[in-house]
């Protein structure tokens, strides 16, 4: 469940393309160490002005967005196919932020979506610093968002649910400060998962990676996403 920033952006890629040959796919994850992902569009010299940023691994996420703090946090990705039954009817973005409430509903949190007739506000680098419509809040303070990236039809969508304040980020409080809920991010997966599968009406099966899958997230885990060319591209 828990990796380098660079095997995991690789095993999302991974699934990227998994779904566009028609394999749809949701994970759960926790980063091995406090890492630092950047948005694709963004630049990596905006962690530079915070040492406590500055001084993370980081890595860029193949999915747009602000970036993240990966460290007191549980990530999601989910990968769907083109076309129905995946990509119909509401926006991903705030059907999965739907059935991330009602998972820490399940667990006694109850957090709020920004409604649409919400103004975005971008109040700097990170995504917890930044409110759109559909992201989910605790108060005032946001406590999930996502990001999404579309090839060929196929939607990868990335998402990080903030269990906790991180030191590197001490002025983001998550779900423990703001509701004095100490949740276990295994606990929230599998509540998670289970809430996806009710919400959806899907079959969810547990699966290995294919031998075909696994070649390449070995590939790109030591090749591309832990080169400069990708990381520092912008």
């Amino acid at each position: 469940m828990a990796d380098t920033g660079a095997r995991q952006m690789a095993a999302d890629e991974v699934l990227l393309a998994s779904a566009i040959v028609g394999a749809a796919s949701l994970r759960c994850y926790l980063w091995s160490e406090p890492t630092l992902s950047l948005g694709y569009f963004q630049s990596e010299q905006v962690r530079q002005p915070d040492p406590r940023l500055a001084g993370l691994p980081f890595v860029r996420r193949p999915s747009g967005g602000a970036a993240l703090v990966h460290h007191h946090e549980l990530t999601y990705a989910l990968a769907l196919p083109a076309g129905a039954p995946w990509q119909t009817g509401p926006s991903w973005l705030c059907r999965m932020h739907g059935i991330i409430s009602a998972a820490l509903t399940a667990l006694g949190v109850t957090a709020q979506a920004c409604g649409c007739e919400d103004t975005s506000r971008f109040d700097g680098i990170l995504c917890f610093q930044h409110f759109t419509p559909g992201d989910l809040l605790l108060g005032t303070a946001k406590v999930a968002g996502s990001a999404q990236r579309k090839q060929r039809g196929a939607m990868l969508q990335h998402g990080g649910i903030l269990l906790a304040a991180s030191p590197y980020t001490p002025h983001l409080p998550g779900i423990r400060e703001l509701s004095g809920q100490e949740l276990d991010a295994r606990t929230v997966s599998s509540v998670l998962v289970a809430e996806f599968a009710r919400s959806t009406g899907w079959e969810l099966v547990e699966a290995d990676w294919t031998a075909a899958e696994r070649r390449r997230l070995e590939e790109l885990g030591a090749g591309k996403y832990t080169t400069d060319r990708w990381n520092r591209k912008r």
